[in-house]
């Protein structure tokens, strides 16, 4: 029988990028998504089939990765907030506890845990934050950032017992084919209609998803069990972000900078309105202005060397990024530009 390469959250923005590339590559390939995810825009890739099992179900995963000769997981909750916050531990957590121990239980040879780049900074970082830094548990900013952290540390631990494991932290991925419309995609989609009127000093690094799905093939294959690879692109501030997106729409970046007070204070109420009366994704959440305070200037030279991985300009994934948004409808140049001033939904990134 054909090697078997399982992908959870294969449906994902990542993940389907990811999966394209190994059906290209000729590769048998199974999605584990999680019941009720949309998955049309890879079904019909050839060689893929899809799997629908929830990575809080053991047994589910155990029948879902019978034949398993790679495991790629990328499966969870990526947002930095959900209404009940033991969610988090209970996919990124544990879910990943199930799935490392599913795919050992199957006998694959090799398997791949993706982290985040959001769990390595700390607060006595000043500088470039390289694969090698050490993370405490509370370093961890908010339940998302502990929950993954939680889980790297259990990927690591078994790595370095002996399983095949290796793990990859990508930093914010752009670019196009985000049908679940993650974080980074939300802020440049907002900004481009005009629903960003406002702006928090902070710096991202970013780079192209399908730069982060090579490097993920790259690291299944090349990386060390046992061993971070950093999937990093290019630093920019959020201002050097916006005006690039305001180079192709015509929007203007915002003047007003709210201060790391003011917007901790929106965010407490934004979460607190979500949490008891809208139920909806709050327009500022606490982990992710708290994360502005924190040095995200990311160093992943060593891990691209190693992987002989050269990602391209982040201005052409953010031009590829709008192009696509304008494809799919979601934006429009008239759009764009009406909106200008346009109450904003998104203050910040995370």
């Amino acid at each position: 029988m054909d090697a078997l390469t399982i992908v959870t959250g294969g449906a994902g923005f990542i993940g389907s990028h990811l999966v394209a590339l190994l059906s290209q590559r000729g590769e048998r390939v199974r999605v584990v998504e999680r019941p009720g995810a949309k998955v049309d825009h890879i079904r019909d890739l050839p060689s893929v089939e899809v799997h629908f099992a929830d990575i809080r179900d053991r047994a589910a995963l155990d029948t879902a990765f019978i034949g398993a000769t790679r495991v790629y997981h990328l499966a969870a909750n990526p947002n930095l907030w959900v209404r009940d916050r033991r969610d988090f531990a209970a996919v990124n957590h544990q879910g990943t506890i199930n799935v490392l121990e599913a795919a050992k239980n199957a006998g694959a040879e090799r398997i791949l845990h993706t982290s985040t780049e959001s769990i390595l900074t700390c607060a006595r970082a000043t500088g470039p934050i390289s694969e090698d830094v050490e993370i405490a548990l509370s370093d961890a900013v908010g339940p998302y950032c502990l929950s993954k952290l939680l889980a790297e540390n259990e990927a690591m631990e078994r790595a370095r017992n002996g399983w095949p494991i290796v793990v990859a932290n990508p930093t914010m991925p752009v670019g196009p084919g985000d049908y679940g419309c993650s974080p980074p995609t939300r802020l440049i989609r907002d900004f481009c209609l005009g629903k960003l009127p406002a702006r928090m000093d902070c710096t991202l690094n970013l780079i192209d998803v399908r730069d982060v799905a090579e490097g993920l093939i790259r690291t299944m294959e090349r990386g060390r069990p046992g061993r971070r690879y950093l999937l990093g692109g290019e630093n920019l501030t959020l201002v050097e972000l916006l005006s690039i997106l305001s180079e192709q729409t015509g929007v203007p970046v915002p003047k007003w900078r709210v201060p790391y007070p003011v917007g901790l204070l929106v965010a407490v109420f934004s979460e607190f309105w979500s949490d008891h009366v809208s139920g909806k994704t709050p327009k500022a959440t606490i982990t992710g202005v708290r994360l502005t305070r924190r040095t995200m200037h990311f160093d992943a030279s060593r891990s691209l060397s190693e992987l002989e991985l050269v990602p391209r300009p982040v201005r052409e994934s953010l031009i590829d990024a709008v192009t696509w948004l304008r494809e799919t409808g979601q934006i429009d140049a008239g759009n764009a530009r009406s909106h200008s001033v346009a109450r904003s939904e998104t203050m910040v990134l995370k």
